[in-house]
Parts: C-alpha cells; sequence; structure tokens
C-alpha cells in the first residue's frame, strides 16, 4: 500500500484574521516577531460545531463535492499562545529575527491530540521491560523471558507486561514451562489490560503463595488437580501477586514515566489523562512538575483504591487550574472487571460460561462512601465499567449521589470504557451528563472472542459510539495503554472503519456503530479537551488558545473518504506543547 501525502496547492478557507485578534498579531509578535511560525500546511482547526447526532457534518465544515480541503495553511506562536491561523502570507508577516519558521510542505496539522485514559507508568515499565503484546502463544512469551533472565543477576525478578487475557482466555497459561524455562529468577507477567497475571513457582515461594492464601472476593487463583496454585490469577486476584513483587524504586519510577511521556510525545500526543495514579505515582509525578521536566501535559486521576491518599486529597481539594503541566481534579474508581477475563459485571450470564455473570462494587474493592466524598469536595469521578450491569449500576450510584448532593452532578463525571450498555441505560448518559470514554482499538480487538461472551443480541450494545452519538451522549476516544496501542493512525482507523490492522472484517464489525472522521478526531482532540475542563483552552487551533498541536504527513479527514486504511502508515512528524516543540523526526 502506498502512503499518501497531499502537497499540492488548494484553495483555504481563511479562519482567523487580524480582525479575530484581541490584539494585533503584530503588535503581540514584538520585535522579536512570532516564536514559531509554521507555513504550507494543511490545518484543520475544527472551529465549526460538532456533527448532528447522526453524523451529518455542521455546515461550516470544509468539506463540499470535491471533498474535505484544509481551513487554513499557516500557524503563528507566542509565548505557548497561538497569535495567528491563516495565510502563510499573514503568518510570515509576523517573522522577526527570533522566529523559526517551519515549511511543512503539505503536511497536516491538527489540534494538539489527548488520549483521555492512559497508564503512562505501565506504557514506561513495558519500555523498560518484557513487552509482551502482540505475542500469540504461552511458549512465545516463555522465550522472551528466558532471554532477559540472561541479562540480570539470578535472583532478580523478571517483569514483563501485555499477553492478551481476553484472547488467551480459554487457553490461559500456568507455571509449568516457565518454571522450567526459568528456574532461578521470580517472574510476574502481568495481562494486556492488568485483569490476569501469570507467575512461575519461584514467584509464588518468593511470595509465599499456597493453596491455603485467602484470596479476595472477585478474585480467582486457579488451582492445579494437585490442589496448588498453577500460577494464574484473575480479575481481584492479580494484586496477591502484582502488590508483593518489590516496587520499583523512585528513581525506577522516574525513568519509566519519562519514558512513557516521551513515547506519548513521540507518537502525537500533547496531553495524556493518567488514569489510576497512587500515592508513588504522585510523588514523582509532582517532583517532575516542580523540576519543570514534564515534557506533554498530564491531567492525573487519583487511584480511589489508595484511600489514604484520597482522603489527603479531599482535604486539600482538587487543582483549580488548568495551566500547569500537572493538573489533578479527577479520581478513578473501579467498579467492575474485565470482558475478556469474565470479570466484566453482566445483567445475564456470560454466553460461554452459564451461571457466571462476573463481578462488581464492593466485590472490586469500589468504595461508594469515600467516591461520594471526593465529589462532595468538587472531584470529577471517572469510573471503569465495563458489563451492562456494571454500568446500569455506577449510572445508579452517580444518580443517588447527584439526589443527595445536586452540586456534584456538573463536575463532567465520566464512565470508562462504557464498553456494554443495555439499550434503556443508553439515554441515561446524556440525562445525568456522564461523559462515555471509550477505545475505538478496543471493538477491533475484541472481536474475535466479544460475541462469544455476550452474544449476538448484546453484542450489539457493545462499542456502541453511533448508538451513543444518537442519545447525545458525549464522548472521548483514548487507548487505555499499554492495553492497546495508543497510535492515533490505529484509533481514527479503528474509529472510522471498525475494522483491525489487517482491515478485517470486510465492511467493519458492526459497521452501524462507526464514527466518521470529523467525529474521530474531535474524539482525540476538542471532545477530550472538554473532558478535562480545557474546551476553552485547547482542541480548536484559534487564536488565543494554548499552541498546542500535532503534525502528521497523512491527512486523515481525506483518507477516511478515499483509503482508509492508508491512515495506518501514517508518521508524526511534530508534536509542539505550550508552542515548544517536543518531538520532530
Amino acid at each position: 500500500m502506498k502512503m499518501k501525502l497531499f502537497l499540492p496547492a488548494i484553495t483555504f478557507l481563511i479562519v482567523a484574521t487580524l480582525s479575530s485578534c484581541t490584539k494585533n498579531p503584530v503588535e503581540q509578535a514584538g520585535a522579536q516577531g512570532a516564536d514559531l511560525i509554521l507555513i504550507n500546511a494543511r490545518v484543520y482547526t475544527l472551529n465549526w460545531d460538532d456533527p448532528a447526532a447522526d453524523g451529518e457534518l455542521d455546515p461550516d465544515a470544509p468539506k463540499d463535492d470535491g471533498g474535505w480541503h484544509p481551513d487554513a495553511e499557516a500557524i503563528a506562536t507566542k509565548g505557548g499562545d497561538i497569535i495567528y491561523v491563516g495565510d502563510t502570507t499573514g503568518a510570515m508577516a509576523l517573522r522577526g529575527d527570533g522566529s523559526r519558521v517551519v515549511d511543512l510542505a503539505g503536511a497536516t496539522v491538527l489540534p494538539g491530540l489527548v488520549d483521555s485514559h492512559t497508564h503512562v507508568f505501565e506504557l514506561g515499565a513495558m519500555l523498560d521491560g518484557i513487552d509482551l503484546t502482540d505475542v500469540a502463544t504461552e511458549e512465545d512469551a516463555v522465550k522472551l523471558v528466558v532471554e532477559r533472565a540472561k541479562t540480570i543477576p539470578k535472583g532478580e525478578w523478571v517483569i514483563g507486561q501485555g499477553w492478551d487475557e481476553g484472547a488467551w482466555a480459554n487457553r490461559y497459561p500456568d507455571k509449568i514451562l516457565l518454571s522450567e524455562a526459568v528456574p532461578e529468577h521470580p517472574v510476574f507477567l502481568a495481562s494486556l489490560h492488568g485483569f490476569a497475571g501469570w507467575a512461575n513457582q519461584m514467584a509464588l515461594d518468593e511470595i509465599g503463595i499456597t493453596s491455603a492464601t485467602e484470596v479476595p472476593v472477585g478474585g480467582e487463583m486457579r488451582l492445579g488437580a494437585d490442589g496448588e496454585p498453577t500460577g494464574l490469577f484473575l480479575n481481584r486476584a492479580v494484586p496477591l501477586m502484582r502488590g508483593a513483587v518489590p516496587p520499583p524504586s523512585f528513581e525506577a519510577r522516574t525513568r519509566h514515566l519519562l519514558a512513557g511521556l516521551e513515547q506519548m510525545a513521540t507518537d502525537g500526543y500533547t496531553t495524556v489523562h493518567d488514569a489510576g495514579d497512587d500515592a508513588e505515582m504522585m510523588r514523582v509525578l509532582e517532583a517532575l512538575e516542580a523540576q519543570d521536566r514534564l515534557p506533554i501535559r498530564v491531567y492525573a486521576m487519583l487511584s480511589l483504591r489508595d484511600e489514604d491518599l484520597i482522603r489527603s486529597w479531599i482535604e486539600r481539594g482538587p487543582d483549580s487550574d488548568n495551566d500547569s503541566m500537572l493538573v489533578t481534579r479527577t479520581v478513578k474508581a473501579y467498579y467492575d472487571g474485565a470482558l475478556g477475563s469474565r470479570g466484566a459485571r453482566l445483567l445475564y450470564d456470560y454466553s460461554d460460561q452459564p451461571g457466571h455473570r462476573g463481578i462488581s462494587g464492593d466485590g472490586y474493592g469500589f468504595n461508594q462512601e469515600l467516591m461520594a466524598d471526593a465529589m462532595k469536595r468538587g472531584f470529577q469521578v471517572a469510573i471503569h465499567a465495563i458489563g451492562d450491569a456494571g454500568n446500569r449500576e455506577s449510572l445508579d450510584i452517580l444518580e443517588s449521589i447527584f439526589e443527595e448532593a445536586p452540586a456534584t452532578r456538573k463536575l463532567r463525571h465520566r464512565i470508562e470504557h462504557a464498553q456494554v450498555v443495555h439499550p434503556d441505560d443508553l439515554g441515561r448518559f446524556a440525562e445525568l451528563d456522564v461523559i462515555a470514554s471509550m477505545e475505538p482499538p478496543h471493538a477491533v480487538e475484541d472481536k474475535t472472542w466479544a460475541e462469544e461472551r455476550l452474544g449476538a443480541e448484546r453484542t450489539t450494545g457493545a462499542y456502541a459510539w453511533r448508538s451513543m452519538r444518537e442519545k447525545n451522549i458525549r464522548l472521548t476516544f483514548n487507548a487505555d495503554n499499554p492495553g492497546s496501542d495508543h497510535s492515533i493512525f490505529y484509533g481514527l482507523h479503528s474509529a472510522i472503519t471498525r475494522q483491525d490492522k489487517n482491515s478485517e472484517p470486510e465492511g467493519g464489525w458492526y459497521a452501524h456503530e462507526a464514527v466518521n472522521a470529523d467525529e474521530a478526531v474531535r474524539g482525540y482532540t476538542i471532545w477530550s479537551a472538554y473532558a478535562s475542563f480545557r474546551e476553552d483552552e485547547t482542541g480548536i487551533i484559534e487564536v488565543g488558545r494554548w499552541a498546542d498541536l500535532t503534525v502528521m504527513d497523512v491527512d486523515p479527514f481525506v483518507l477516511a473518504d478515499e483509503v482508509a486504511a492508508d491512515m495506518l502508515l501514517g508518521r508524526i512528524l511534530m508534536t509542539i506543547v505550550n508552542g515548544e516543540i517536543v518531538y520532530e523526526l
């Protein structure tokens, strides 16, 4: 497949002129001129209204009978803000001795990308450890562990992450092969989404896991024919192992965080919403912010499971500013498990496991009273809910808190994943002003087994982006990394086509739930900005907003209508945060 670049000159609709500025751009640029000037670009400002609920484009959207076309070709920035959006001539008028001018030669510029649900520490740890993403078999995973074990002293822990608990659910691994191949290192391998864990015998011995070990409610520790642990842990049993593995040092956590953030910058993201940060993670984040070392913006979600941390923040109160590189005003709660590991709470039995409906609430470590206290203190909450029962019960809980404390309703609460929602509950998201925070890659990755778990009827209400839009539910898109590939090109392709990286299935998986290019791009920009109370500062390319921008070598708007698969070949050319180029190819 040949990658399409878009270089020819075209007619531009100029959306920002001198009259749109509160101050003349020349005066604002000063004697030294603009800091950064981008010219000869395909700029999509998103400075037109959202598409209608059915996907019909706003009349002002820059699309006509000839297809999509950008609505500007140049941008100038100063002091971290955008001071000009328009044509190249107008931008070059702001050039001074201190200006850097970048000729983008037809590359596409979008508002700075936001991944609204990440696990950046885990991403960095994966980059630093064994990456099992896309590993197909137990044998292949063990080979990678063996190679890593050769590089570290005997007795040190070998850590990895990324094997797919959903795809492997009917053939879960055990300790036998892993223990035989790596007998002199304790090994713990977390699954792709963190709802399963796999350990060897030395790890079990180090931690003292036996058949007598008490398993938390909502968890499963698999036992073998001999009655002893097999090394496989599911759902709420995973912390038995994960929590006992020696934690990384402050220095290692710092290394992991910076590696994760730098990777996100390389991949075009100017902001991440980091989900489930505990006290140690917050200590690293706050230290790096104080040292001015955060390369991109971090919107931190405090882990409700760290109750001491939450109580300290309730006493302190949420951050009230938007401008800091680190902003903390959200609490992440876990209500149910994952669909792949059959932990998501369903209204009716799993189709492939009669008598089982998953776990939720207290069984999954959910502290409703503490969450309510945080909401009353002014915190936004983001509740992990995947199953249709999990989503219904989460909405019930939010509604009950709204009735008790009406002011909490205005805090833009979110349900993370909102993966399987009963049709009767769709309208409640909009009625309660709850945002659905969803992952387009999950739909195309889960399609091989989701219908086995749910049956055909319930699958029609899963990953239901169009149905949600039709109910006027606010969406934000993300990847839940490192559980899924966070490439924006993969995310947009998944959202628009409902196909995987091999363009399968033909026509898309439940294609009626797809969104169009305008909606997909907004899901990673202005809609994600709204989900973090920043819709006035970013998400649109406009004079006076933050100079947070993403430059790529393909035009996703055009490709969505022509050869959508070519989006997967795209590259990030530049990532700009607060007017500073933090990544350049």
